[in-house]
């Protein structure tokens, strides 16, 4: 089904690899729609209760888009391309499934703009972060510009896209780029620990938090009403039973998604 990318679903959490580790998990094209296609192929899967993205091998996440394919395209291509990683990217970060990056390695341009997308960043102490684009010529083009503002503020974020300059694993973690920072042979356990944390929730309310803060980015949502009416939507469902009554029960809550 699929040609640069690895599907695997075990244990409600579905596994999505890079697979292109010759070319450093470069991004090209076909690898962002592939991306795409996987992730909205789980929307609706009530099988799937969360997402990792990985890349093949120990040397990188995704070490960027690949240089190849686009350095002869003319305006009309390029605006394509980028257009294709948004569409991508945003198919990640508006999944109704907590979506967490496994950074293994180097993550730049593009594929730090892929972790960026996630909803959380878990990488190992090698790794790498960067938005070099500025030494080809070029800005960030699937929406660098706009998560690293937002996750480590306009100036780190100008300083970082302007010297074209990288970062080490602790140096994302102090600012806020990554929310933990593990041994090589802890990366996907730990995903996994957070994943299986999360499933313990309610699935209806962990797909409504996720609506909830990205209305806060999105300049037509408002995102105090949103959470209003997601809040009140709540009220008389099954899941919202269950668990006010496993509360009051003092035990475990035994949610449905319902």
């Amino acid at each position: 089904m699929y040609h640069t990318i690895l599907t695997e679903i075990k244990a409600q959490i579905f596994y999505i690899t890079i697979n292109r580790e010759d070319k450093l998990n470069a991004l090209n094209i076909q690898t962002l729609t592939e991306i795409k296609n996987a992730i909205l192929s789980i929307y609706n899967n009530h099988d799937v209760r969360g997402v990792i993205i990985t890349g093949k091998g120990t040397k990188a996440f995704a070490a960027g888009a690949d240089i190849a394919e686009f350095a002869n395209f003319n305006v009309e291509e390029g605006t394509r391309m980028s257009e294709e990683g948004h569409a991508t990217l945003r198919a990640i970060d508006h999944c109704p499934k907590p979506v967490i990056a496994a950074v293994n390695g180097f993550a730049l341009g593009g594929g730090n703009e892929l972790a960026m997308s996630c909803h959380l960043r878990v990488c190992v102490e090698k790794a790498r972060f960067g938005q070099p684009e500025v030494n080809l010529g070029i800005t960030p083009g699937y929406a660098g510009t706009q998560r690293l503002a937002q996750l480590i503020g306009k100036g780190r974020a100008l300083e970082f896209l302007m010297t074209g300059d990288m970062i080490d694993a602790n140096t994302a973690l102090q600012l806020g780029l990554v929310n933990h920072v593990v041994s090589p042979d802890q990366l996907i356990p730990k995903c996994e620990e957070i994943l299986d944390k999360i499933k313990t929730k309610a699935p209806m309310a962990i797909a409504s938090v996720i609506r909830c803060v990205n209305a806060y980015y999105e300049k037509r949502a408002d995102g105090n009403n949103i959470e209003i009416n997601e809040f009140g939507n709540f009220f008389g469902s099954e899941d919202f039973i269950e668990g006010t009554k496993a509360f009051l029960e003092k035990r475990p809550a035994h949610f449905r998604g319902n």
